[in-house]
């Protein structure tokens, strides 16, 4: 195995890592101005955000997570997207979107480029590669568990030349923002049907009649400027143009979705751990207690070095992980994609937690990023499956050499 970027990709680094410093990291303190000055119930993006947009596509900084299957030579590898992925993780909030590459956009339109028809194609997917539009992904239901995905009861009806969609969903990233324009919803379109093809997927316009935002819901207090909302679906009706693929694909559809998508969310962790053992070395070796930086003590110079250790297994998990995708498929890589679902969110909350601790009073308050970077980390502990799912998927493969 060859973790080694290609000369492409390494071209791609030197300029995102350029950017970053250039223009991401100072655009920081104004997109946290500009949340607090308009407060928890604007989700408008702010303004900054749209400058960062301009920059990179003039950079050419823009769609990198999504590869050509026509062309290989335009698009890059999962291995070679993992590593760029790790470089907006240090700036969760801004970076990604900045380069149009941000969730749940990205896994929107992966699905739309693997299975969507022409006209979906061109209605939906032309304004997301252009950053005209926002969508999002509903799938995660309120009255059952949704880390079993076979469970959800949203129904999907055919009746005549439409679907008549009810039911109710939560947790649905950035459907509060004023340019989320177009939900992915999973639902079951026959219950009869085996286990995992009762699911289908079917394209929706938040405009359409019957769609309701009940509310959006606080992360440990903490606003999301997308938004997660909880979702109401009343006798909605589309037309049966709207079905992604065939009936019945919608298992089939979420699983591809989320494969190298939790390539981008692992790897983004790795640079959110990274940014957060940078603020606390700087914070060891600047501050003074007991005679001496903080950096002298014995306990504080572990954390840092079991923080480096932890980060850099993750990481050649996660790479890893992106190899395989590349060399053998998704299928061939399932174990590790569900130990690295665990793995790097583990370590970007043991390393925020550390950094947080070395600040003391400072770190769980507001004049550090540290507290929300830590409330953001624990979500990938549930989204797109709890930990406990995930364990239990590598017990399985691990068991399974053994049961003939």
């Amino acid at each position: 195995m060859d973790f080694a970027p290609s000369p492409k990709a390494a071209d791609y680094r030197e300029r995102l890592t350029a950017f970053m410093d250039e223009f991401v990291y100072p655009a920081e303190p104004l997109y946290e101005a500009y949340r607090r000055e308009h407060g928890p119930d604007d989700h408008t993006v702010p303004p900054v955000v749209e400058e960062l947009k301009i920059e990179a596509r003039k950079r050419g900084l823009w769609n990198l997570f999504l590869p050509d299957n026509d062309d290989p030579a335009h698009g890059l590898s999962v291995l070679d997207y993992a590593q760029l992925a790790e470089i907006t993780g240090r700036s969760a909030s801004i970076a990604p979107e900045a380069l149009n590459c941000g969730a749940p956009d990205t896994g929107n339109m992966e699905v739309l480029h693997l299975f969507g028809t022409s006209a979906q194609k061109e209605r939906w997917l032309r304004p997301l590669l252009e950053g005209e539009i926002r969508s999002a992904f509903a799938m995660t239901e309120p009255d059952v568990a949704s880390s079993d995905a076979t469970n959800i009861q949203t129904s999907i009806r055919r009746a005549g030349d439409e679907y008549v969609i009810n039911g109710r969903k939560w947790w649905i990233s950035g459907v509060a923002d004023p340019r989320c324009r177009i939900l992915i919803v999973m639902g079951k379109t026959d219950p009869a049907a085996p286990t995992y093809r009762q699911q289908s997927n079917v394209l929706v316009p938040i405009d359409t009649p019957g769609v309701e935002i009940v509310r959006p819901l606080p992360v440990f207090g903490y606003w999301d400027q997308h938004g997660h909302c909880e979702l109401r679906f009343t006798d909605v009706r589309v037309p049966v143009e709207n079905l992604i693929a065939n009936e019945g694909d919608g298992f089939m559809i979420s699983q591809s979705r989320l494969g190298p998508g939790r390539i981008h969310h692992c790897m983004r962790m790795i640079g959110t751990a990274e940014r957060a053992l940078e603020y606390l070395c700087r914070r060891a070796t600047s501050r003074v207690a007991f005679g001496g930086p903080l950096s002298d003590q014995g306990v504080v110079r572990q954390q840092i070095a079991e923080s480096r250790m932890e980060i850099e297994q993750a990481r050649l998990l996660t790479l890893k992980t992106a190899w395989l995708i590349d060399n053998v498929g998704v299928k061939g890589a399932r174990t590790e994609i569900a130990a690295i679902k665990v793995i790097a969110p583990r370590v970007a909350l043991a390393v925020l937690d550390r950094a947080i601790q070395v600040h003391g009073g400072a770190g769980v308050s507001d004049d550090f990023p540290l507290a929300s970077m830590w409330a953001h980390a624990r979500t990938l502990r549930l989204a797109d499956g709890p930990d406990e799912v995930h364990v239990r998927t590598v017990a399985r493969q691990e068991l399974g050499r053994y049961r003939d």
